[in-house]
Parts: C-alpha cells; sequence; structure tokens
C-alpha cells in the first residue's frame, strides 16, 4: 500500500469511517506488531500494546497532518511511544535490587504521615464530641460505619429527609470546627 493511500485511509478515519479503520488495520497491523514485539519481547504483551495503538490511531487520527510527515512513520511512532511505555511500566513494579540509588521503603505513610494523621483524627473526634448526641451517632454510623441514610431514620425514629438534613448540617459542622 502507498503512502498516499494510507494517507487517503487515515482522512477517513478521522471521519470515524470504520471501513477505512479495518483496512488500516490490515495494511498496517503486521508491522507495528512486529515493532511492539522487538520491543516488548513477549507475544500477549505485545497484542496488548497493538490493541491500545489502534485505539490510539482511532481517537487521534484527526491530529495526523497528511503531507507534514508519511503516515506510515506516524503509526511507527504511535507503536514505538506505546510499546516503550508499556515496557516502562512493567518495569517500574518489577526493579532489581541491585539498582544503585534504589530505596527500600516500608509500604505505608511515614512517622511524619502518621504523625499528622493522629492529629487530624484527634481534631475529627473531637469536632464530633461537640455535636448533639443523637447528630453525632447518625454522623458515624453514616461515614464512619458505613449506615445506610435509611438505616439511621428508623434507628433514630425521624423521618429519611430529616436524617439527611442531620448529617448535612452535622458535615457543615464539621467543616467549620476542622478549618478552625
Amino acid at each position: 500500500m502507498t503512502a498516499q493511500d494510507l494517507d487517503a485511509l487515515l482522512t477517513r478515519v478521522s471521519m470515524a469511517d470504520r471501513k477505512a479503520f479495518a483496512a488500516l488495520y490490515s495494511a498496517t497491523s503486521a508491522k507495528l506488531f512486529g515493532i511492539c514485539l522487538r520491543i516488548l519481547k513477549d507475544r500477549a504483551m505485545a497484542e496488548d500494546a497493538l490493541q491500545d495503538i489502534y485505539v490510539k490511531i482511532w481517537k487521534r487520527a484527526d491530529a495526523y497532518q497528511p503531507g507534514r510527515v508519511q503516515p506510515m512513520t506516524w503509526l511507527i511512532t504511535i507503536a514505538r511511544n506505546t510499546a516503550i511505555d508499556r515496557l516502562r511500566a512493567t518495569r517500574k513494579g518489577h526493579q532489581n535490587i541491585d539498582t544503585p540509588g534504589l530505596e527500600l521503603a516500608a509500604p505505608g505513610p511515614n512517622p511524619e504521615q502518621s504523625a499528622v494523621a493522629a492529629s487530624e483524627a484527634t481534631r475529627l473526634s473531637n469536632c464530633l464530641d461537640d455535636l448533639e448526641a443523637d447528630r453525632s451517632a447518625a454522623v458515624r454510623g453514616a461515614y464512619l460505619d458505613g449506615d445506610s441514610y435509611a438505616d439511621l431514620a428508623q434507628r433514630f425514629n425521624v423521618p429519611l429527609n430529616t436524617m439527611r438534613t442531620w448529617l448535612r448540617r452535622g458535615l457543615m459542622s464539621l467543616r467549620e470546627c476542622m478549618s478552625a
């Protein structure tokens, strides 16, 4: 297929022409798959990358400018960048422990973050205690225990809309208290 043919197909793909997209796929997928396979060295990963490439082509076909760059060059650039991004993503998850400068950090918050979180939790608890007892219990039930509004309304023997009002006003009071 010539560059002019690919130009025409990409132009039609930019107008959401599915037949043109199928023809473009048939004409270029083998080449783009080969690029992915050479970079990723894993057939399954290359197949997944190829699918992502054609999704990008479908979505970005209107960005292609005929005459500015050869169509195959544009397609290969998308394929290469997608494959390299996938390769980098897999390497981030599997770093070699002998890598110089690699920091081994324990999962979770560091001591400073833990101290700040504990301080905020204490402030929130104090603010909850400042609410009326039934309002505080309703807010705790809804947002800390996961109770539904209907369950809370039944427990406190109030209409559902009243419970919603309690919770909304309780959150507004908590916001004021926490920002003070």
